[in-house]
């Protein structure tokens, strides 16, 4: 392995002006302010569209039982963005940059391949959203909405030209345009609370039921998303410069920061799942995968128009949403890895076009009924490279030449490794049961 370029946690540097830290006789309430927008960013890829596919099929099939699934895929994914907030913050590095300059030449392009697969499928998933959430709004042809897509790069290249707190703006009024759309089909809808809490509780079943196991390792991978990991660990490096007390309230805020919004991430995916059991599945609909179908049944299961409009702009919203914050990635993925910096538009128009390609072969081949196959597809191979970004980021994290007061304790790593082995695990046991089936 090559020497680690990575700067001492101690070293002495002063504050830089960009860093951004809050004065230290600011309120709580101040500094949490202060600190907010990286964990929102990050939170919009866990409400991407690959999550709707997953929810939706999860909830009509098998009713409220794969909630569980959401809520400890949630829990694991601010464990492992608590660890990409502080390899970012500690070393003033993103974890695409650790692996560069730590790992053989040979390892860093395995893991940057690796990467650009899980940004290829995710970036489907936000192409396949998109049409389609175009498509049910103005009746746009899918093959049309799916290369108007590749129109959004002049949205994020005109955001990103502005400052930060622009784009983390418009990202959180599209989150709140969320929340409020399933507020409405959650209200119209009427879930059962009992049927909720007791979906919340681990149903040893899904080991066992093959399909079941399938949509869990695809909510798993539609969840924790190892772009995020990169992502996450990039925006936070302007906190590094600073004191160790400075550093740790950087941690500590932006641990507040993530907490926040991956639980409105929570609400979101629960409320995807929750709709479709509650609409579906009570009814005996059991297989309502297919975006376009829930968005024609909701009308009439819930004799409201005003369902089924919620519904279709909460798709669109979150495939715009998760645009910005893929392309972000991408940039930090690409740069990180290879050292190359592309221009942001020909970096966004190459990732739009990989993931334009197979999505609109699929519809040219399959018709609409393809898409969905191909949104669950794309989260299965998002969890397959989950590993490969996760067991770097313990590494990283755990090692005290790197870390050195700010190292993983003993209980941290261990419950790190755990998560990173029962995805591991479920990956190979998924992998094992499709090859002898």
């Amino acid at each position: 392995m090559k020497q680690s370029y990575f700067p001492s946690a101690h070293s002495a540097k002063k504050p830089s002006p960009t860093a951004l830290l809050p004065l230290p006789n600011q309120s709580f309430f101040k500094k949490m302010v202060a600190f907010a927008g990286p964990g929102y960013l990050v939170a919009v890829g866990y409400m991407d569209p690959g999550n709707w596919a997953t929810n939706l099929a999860g909830g009509s099939k098998f009713g409220y039982t794969l909630l569980s699934v959401i809520l400890i895929s949630n829990l694991m994914a601010i464990v492992l963005q608590y660890l990409s907030i502080k390899l970012g913050v500690i070393t003033g590095k993103d974890l695409a940059q650790a692996c560069r300059d730590y790992y053989s030449k040979p390892i860093s392009i395995f893991l940057w391949i690796l990467a650009e697969i899980g940004i290829i499928a995710c970036d489907i998933a936000e192409v396949i959203g998109s049409a389609i959430g175009l498509q049910l709004l103005f009746g746009l042809p899918l093959f049309a909405g799916v290369v108007l897509t590749a129109c959004d790069v002049f949205l994020f290249l005109a955001l990103q030209h502005k400052r930060t707190h622009y784009l983390q703006g418009v990202i959180a009024f599209f989150i709140a345009l969320i929340i409020l759309c399933f507020l409405i089909i959650i209200l119209l809808a009427k879930p059962p609370l009992a049927a909720i809490l007791h979906g919340l509780i681990p149903h040893k079943e899904i080991l066992y039921n093959s399909e079941m196991l399938y949509l869990a390792v695809g909510i798993l991978g539609a969840t924790v998303m190892p772009h995020n990991l990169y992502l996450h660990s990039a925006l936070v490096k302007k906190y590094h410069a600073g004191s160790d007390d400075q550093k740790a309230q950087a941690v500590q805020f932006n641990s507040f920061d993530l907490v926040s919004a991956l639980t409105i991430a929570f609400f979101v995916n629960a409320a995807i799942l929750i709709t479709s059991a509650a609409v579906f599945y009570s009814r005996g609909l059991y297989h309502v995968a297919e975006i376009q179908d829930a968005y024609q049944l909701l009308t009439p299961l819930l004799n409201s128009n005003l369902a089924s409009t919620a519904f279709a702009v909460a798709l669109l919203i979150s495939g715009q949403n998760s645009t910005i914050t893929g392309t972000l990635a991408g940039q930090i993925i690409m740069e990180g890895f290879i050292n190359i910096q592309f221009k942001p538009w020909m970096r966004r128009l190459i990732g739009r076009a990989l993931a334009i390609i197979p999505a609109a072969l699929s519809i040219l081949y399959f018709g609409h009924h393809g898409l969905a196959q191909l949104l669950l597809a794309s989260q299965i191979i998002l969890s397959l490279q989950l590993p490969f970004a996760i067991f770097p980021l313990i590494h990283f994290t755990s090692d005290s030449s790197k870390m050195s007061s700010f190292c993983n304790a003993k209980s941290t790593m261990l419950l790190s490794l755990l998560i990173a082995f029962i995805i591991t695990g479920l990956n190979i046991w998924l992998i094992s049961s499709s090859l002898l089936n």
